[in-house]
């Protein structure tokens, strides 16, 4: 496990913010009751769930030719067909997984291929399982061409809480499964735009392992 480098800044503010609140207190209010001691443990359980949130785990990858795997840990919200309006403008099927705080917030690749397509859409900070959201959000678009000539859109989308989306590919580059793809501060969500002869693994409400967890097969 180590900490991803997205949350460098964050922490360190975090710590700053922490030990001034807890100094400033101190200043104020000289003798030690059991109200600092609960200020103390409130200070500390803040700074190590910021610290957690910025995880980064070393995983092995469940994946393979032809197998889409989770691009992110979190729960299965939405499988349906759907029309996709940016970039393939046709039927594809949506898989859609919300990231809650808790769980960890790197995105990887689902496959390996080529990066045909990238976009970043500024937008709302609407809850980030609002229907709404894929539309509508502060959101980034990429796409990856496998070999066979296949198609995927991974969309990250941030949520109310989340206000930085961060998108690492280029077009034109391969990119290979399991790698990282991204990272999202905070509460978010991922869709998945995938051909819609695609045979789906998942169910709705299924929790899922980033780099682990198969989401489905490419006919």
């Amino acid at each position: 496990m180590k900490i991803h480098r997205e949350g460098y800044k964050t922490i360190f503010i975090a710590f700053l913010f922490v030990a001034v609140v807890l100094l400033t207190l101190n200043n104020i209010f000289e003798e030690q009751t059991w109200f600092h001691i609960f200020l103390y443990v409130l200070g500390l359980w803040f700074f190590l769930m910021i610290v957690r949130f910025f995880r980064s785990p070393e995983r092995d990858l469940h994946g393979g030719e032809n197998i889409i795997v989770s691009p992110a840990d979190g729960k299965v919200v939405v499988i349906e067909r759907t029309i996709e309006p940016e970039f393939f403008k046709e039927e594809r099927i949506q898989v859609s997984i919300f990231m809650s705080a808790r769980n960890v917030h790197v995105n990887w690749f689902p496959i390996s291929g080529n990066i045909t397509h990238y976009h970043y859409h500024p937008g709302k900070h609407m809850v980030a399982f609002n229907p709404k959201a894929s539309l509508e959000n502060e959101r980034t678009t990429t796409v990856i061409k496998t070999e066979d000539g296949k198609e995927i859109l991974i969309r990250q989308i941030a949520g109310a809480v989340a206000r930085r989306v961060k998108c690492y590919p280029v077009v034109g580059e391969p990119v290979i499964q399991g790698e990282e793809l991204g990272f999202i501060k905070f509460g978010s969500r991922v869709d998945l735009l995938l051909p819609i002869d695609t045979k789906i693994e998942i169910k709705i409400g299924q929790k899922v392992i980033g780099k682990q967890t198969v989401i489905g097969h490419l006919a």
